[in-house]
């Protein structure tokens, strides 16, 4: 099982390690976003099991990480309800990926808003089309299944939706399961791009909205949106659904457009 590789040399005590299946899991040369930020999250819980459920987290890819690497994680502050855990992923070339987790208990809610159920519903996810093709990065053929969230004609502006499931029968836990396909659809800049050129995640900032999300099949529809894109680079919003229309995380990301 590749997912079970890819974390079970991650132990409570900081080491270097090597990441089994890492291959499967490569975009271009650097591990796929979503893989390397479980790595890092996973090692701050293995580190400190005792945590409240993730709500936040802020991750930045500094540089390409391998199958090779050393990992580190540490509380920076523990209140009351919230723990605040960095961790770091280094290479031999130094920090490739640092990470920034929050962990809160729930309290007695003061505020109550349902998030905004998605427009333009495409319907249930076996109700679509697949959306295999040729041009996915090699770490969607070897690990997803997507299929389109969104008509296949017409003009969706710098929006990019798919439903979108781990192909392994997995025994993550719900937020491992979102922190690893959260970053999975590329960027919406893409549509708008005027050449063909490669892109490159620079952060990814979440909120976990549903922190136990178990979606029906393992389909979440996932969505990115170019916000603004200019000077080589995109403000991206990412959000993902459940197979049910229930909002699960809601995040933030920066892209460079190269070409």
């Amino acid at each position: 099982m590749s997912i079970a590789s890819l974390i079970e040399p991650v132990t409570a005590t900081p080491r270097q390690i090597t990441l089994g299946d890492a291959e499967k899991w490569m975009q271009g040369r650097t591990l796929y976003g979503g893989a390397s930020a479980l790595v890092a999250y996973t090692a701050a819980i293995r580190a400190f099991p005792d945590l409240p459920p993730l709500r936040s987290a802020q991750i930045g890819f500094v540089a390409p990480l391998g199958a090779q690497l050393e990992y580190t994680a540490e509380i920076v502050r523990e209140g009351r309800n919230v723990t605040q855990v960095r961790s770091e992923l280094r290479s031999e070339k130094g920090v490739a990926l640092t990470a920034f987790w929050l962990f809160a208990s729930a309290r007695e809610a003061n505020a109550s808003r349902a998030a905004d159920r998605p427009e333009d519903w495409p319907g249930a996810p076996l109700d679509c089309p697949s959306a295999m093709a040729q041009q996915w990065p090699s770490f969607v053929a070897n690990n997803f299944e997507l299929r389109y969230g969104q008509s296949r004609d017409g003009d969706h502006g710098a929006v990019i939706r798919r439903w979108a499931r781990l192909t392994e029968d997995h025994d993550l836990d719900p937020v491992s399961t979102l922190v690893l396909m959260g970053d999975v659809m590329p960027p919406g800049a893409m549509r708008i791009m005027q050449r063909k050129g490669p892109i490159s995640s620079i952060n990814w900032s979440f909120n976990l909205l549903d922190p136990q999300s178990r979606s029906p099949g393992g389909w979440y529809l996932a969505e990115n949106a170019s916000a603004h894109a200019d000077a080589g680079y995109s403000s991206e919003r990412l959000r993902m659904w459940d197979a049910e229309g229930r909002q699960a995380l809601d995040g933030l990301q920066c892209v460079a457009v190269f070409g």
